[in-house]
């Protein structure tokens, strides 16, 4: 069976997508990142994926007149890849339905809250605000609906005194680093699907939260 083909969205520095790179790294007959594209040319995760040899894109959202005509030119280059999954690691862009129908079922997001609280921006200073004794980051299927897909997995961490929003979002990005690969193995050993919009892992339906990290299945 030829190596799935995963490819990854970003805007910025792209530590996911280094994460991604480095898990997938000793498996290529498994699963390769066959391609990094980023709507930003000054995203440093463009870097990340040269110095690992994986073809990298530039597409500004900019240089299209509205949000279908860029989701279109976005799937012709994606296309090109043949994915079996597509990952969006901080790519800064709200994507219309027409994009998401087109992957449903294999495109992937991680957002930095315990959906569903918190969707959209600065979610570590609202779960700060709201008085919140855990804070976390999910993996969910991304739908039209937004950060509103499936969840597929969630790791939490506590709240402690005197956190900052600053420092709550270090440890919540080492999360995202351990977790956002380990969805994508499931995935790629063929353990996780999406059916009839529940999550559904080695056969069986998770819980609206998704499986929890600290309990999660021998990988």
């Amino acid at each position: 069976m030829p190596a799935k083909s995963i490819v990854v969205l970003i805007s910025g520095s792209g530590s996911n997508l280094q994460a991604l790179l480095d898990h997938f790294a000793d498996q290529p007959e498994r699963a390769r990142i066959s391609a990094v594209i980023s709507n930003r040319a000054d995203a440093y995760g463009l870097e990340r994926a040269k110095a690992a040899g994986v073809p990298a894109h530039v597409l500004s959202h900019r240089d299209y007149p509205d949000r279908p005509s860029f989701d279109r030119a976005l799937a012709e280059v994606i296309n090109r890849y043949q994915p079996d999954l597509v990952v969006l690691a901080g790519f800064m862009r709200i994507l219309t339905p027409e994009f998401t129908d087109r992957y449903i079922g294999r495109l992937f997001n991680i957002h930095p809250s315990l959906l569903p609280k918190y969707k959209g921006l600065d979610t570590h200073q609202r779960a700060l605000d709201a008085g919140d004794t855990e804070h976390g980051c999910s993996v969910h299927f991304v739908t039209s609906e937004l950060d509103g897909g499936p969840v597929i997995i969630q790791a939490r961490t506590p709240i402690l005194p005197g956190d900052s929003a600053e420092n709550l979002a270090q440890r919540v990005h080492q999360l995202e680093h351990r977790i956002y690969p380990l969805a994508a193995q499931w995935f790629v050993d063929g353990r996780l699907q999406l059916e009839a919009g529940t999550v559904v892992l080695d056969g069986t339906v998770l819980p609206s939260g998704g499986q929890p990290f600290s309990s999660t299945p021998p990988d």
